[in-house]
């Protein structure tokens, strides 16, 4: 399986974490089903004051899920 660098936790060069609209960006998939995602609570995020984080490695899991 190719994995995409972007979504590397261990490449010091990479965020551990990104907004939605990064997150969407970085899985080649659109704002609407990326938050349809985070609403319906499959893929988790953290919030801290009024920033939505989403945690790469929680990316990298999502996807895993999804394969198929």
């Amino acid at each position: 399986m190719m994995t995409n660098p972007n979504l590397n936790p261990e490449n010091s060069q990479h965020p551990i974490a990104v907004s939605p609209d990064e997150a969407a960006r970085l899985v080649g998939i659109g704002r609407t089903t990326l938050y349809a995602a985070l609403a319906k609570g499959d893929l988790p995020s953290i919030k801290i004051g009024t920033r939505r984080l989403i945690r790469v490695y929680a990316i990298r899991d999502w996807l895993a899920k999804n394969e198929g």
